[in-house]
């Protein structure tokens, strides 16, 4: 998905499409709630504005840096040897400041205080069993995407947090550095920083699983004889 591309490039993207992700996500819950008293609507005006910029930034920042904008992307890209382990740390880093800038630029657009401690509960079994779903799926997406068909990840990508959106208990945060930028807004899409390290967890879990199946499902046997040559064969 990506090109040759200095470090500093990379990086700046990492944060930028950070930002606007969780901006996006911040932004479009606070304005769901403003329209609406009705939680499902609220919930599915934040669902889709999360869907579309996802196919939008992995679209266009893809070719720089990846496009993980995630940090459980990042480490199963680097356990994956396709990322040096000298770029994880600045990644990560670079994903973390993008997303507490996203959430601040959300505030500001809503007039609202900039600096917010998030008062809503995510916590329990349920919840985390939802996030590390919500992660394995995601990352089972785009390895499955990279295998079989890297020009389609953007939409993949933004179909698959669509649906986890509706499907998993907890949204679907899938992205420890998104929970971390989400936990310092009051608002409709917020978390508690207590419940941050359930979150985070389970989502490691959920990552390291899909990557070892998808070492296994996706991997490319030289000598198998086509399908199709194989029914025909005899």
């Amino acid at each position: 998905m990506s090109v040759a591309v200095d470090l500093g490039r990379r990086l700046v993207a990492e944060a930028l499409g950070t930002a606007i992700l969780v901006a996006t996500v911040v932004g479009s819950g606070i304005m769901a709630d403003h329209l609406t008293d009705d939680t499902a609507m609220s919930l599915l005006g934040n669902t889709i504005p999360t869907g579309a910029i996802l196919f939008v930034l992995i679209t266009i920042l893809g070719p720089i840096s990846g496009a993980h904008f995630n940090p459980v992307v990042t480490m199963v890209f680097a356990l994956r040897r396709e990322l040096k382990v000298s770029a994880v740390a600045p990644y990560i880093l670079a994903q973390i400041a993008g997303g507490v800038s996203g959430t601040l630029v959300a505030h500001a657009m809503f007039d609202l205080s900039l600096l917010q401690m998030s008062g809503t509960i995510r916590t329990g079994s349920a919840q985390w069993i939802a996030e590390a779903v919500a992660t394995f799926g995601l990352l089972l997406t785009i390895l499955g995407g990279l295998r079989f068909r890297v020009d389609a990840i953007p939409l993949l990508v933004g179909l698959y947090i669509t649906a986890a959106y509706w499907f998993t208990a907890s949204t679907s945060f899938a992205n420890p550095a998104v929970a971390i930028a989400r936990s310092i807004t009051d608002t409709f899409s917020g978390i508690r920083p207590t419940d941050l390290p359930g979150f985070i967890v389970a989502q490691i879990l959920g990552a390291l699983v899909a990557a070892a199946l998808a070492g296994w499902l996706f991997a490319e046997r030289r000598n198998e004889v086509p399908p199709i040559i194989a029914q025909g064969a005899g």
